[in-house]
């Protein structure tokens, strides 16, 4: 891809206050042009904000990890290509991820499976009796590498466009999918900095090294004392990697 290191750094505005969302952007402005929405800000009570980062010429990335039956979700994806909006994430099953695939009205739109929540671990899905080993039932799956590299081939045969890639997951993926799926790793943290509850996190180097079309950093820009300064330190490490 020929973006430069500023448009492949995505912000997650984790906000509850849309006043408090725009402050970030307007800090932000003319350094960052790439935000993601989670259900935090996306339930917040104004919705002309997404509007406003469409008049300000931003690109937006929803990231509602929808998951419902499949017209349902057909429909959703439809109403959201209509926002004109650039990423959208999807979590769910084989038909539930072709639902979504069939519900994009637009070329822009891209939508990205979640093969693995960044925040679990196999302990998490141990509990959910799909990967072992444990007493008591037999598993899907031996191992964590095994559940995410089968839902990550799940989502591409089903068209999705890319993967969520988190952590250790991302030149694996990188290599078994090669250059023509899109990889978006979450949970980057310059190094130095609290990992929080990110279980597999990277810093921005290694995430494009190791194959990371685009990175999303949330908590490190949100909280820094000078925002702009902690935006253009991350995207001199996606630089220093290209």
């Amino acid at each position: 891809m020929n973006h430069s290191p500023s448009e492949r750094l995505i912000v997650a505005l984790d906000f509850s206050d849309v006043d408090e969302a725009r402050k970030c952007v307007d800090e932000l402005d003319g350094i960052v042009n790439f935000y993601k929405i989670g259900l935090e800000l996306f339930t917040a009570p104004s919705r002309d904000f997404l509007n406003e980062l469409r008049e300000r010429q931003c690109r937006i990335f929803l990231d509602l990890k929808m998951h419902d039956v499949d017209e349902t979700i057909r429909r959703a994806v439809a109403n959201v290509a209509s926002l004109e909006v650039d990423f959208l994430t999807i979590h769910g099953n084989s038909a539930t991820l072709q639902a979504a695939c069939s519900g994009k009205t637009n070329h822009r739109l891209r939508l990205l499976a979640v093969p693995l929540l960044s925040s679990w671990n196999e302990k998490d899905l141990q509990e959910l009796f799909l990967v072992g080993p444990a007493e008591g039932f037999i598993p899907r799956f031996d191992t964590l590498d095994e559940y995410v590299f089968w839902r990550a081939d799940q989502a591409i045969a089903q068209g999705c466009d890319g993967l969520i890639a988190s952590g250790a997951y991302v030149g694996r993926l990188r290599e078994r999918f090669g250059k023509n799926v899109l990889l978006v790793s979450p949970g980057i943290r310059p190094s130095g900095l609290s990992t929080d509850e990110h279980k597999r996190s990277l810093t921005p180097r290694k995430a494009i090294q190791d194959g990371a079309d685009y990175i999303v950093v949330g908590r490190p820009i949100r909280d820094a004392m000078d925002r702009k300064a902690m935006a253009q330190r991350i995207i001199e490490e996606i630089d220093s990697a290209i």
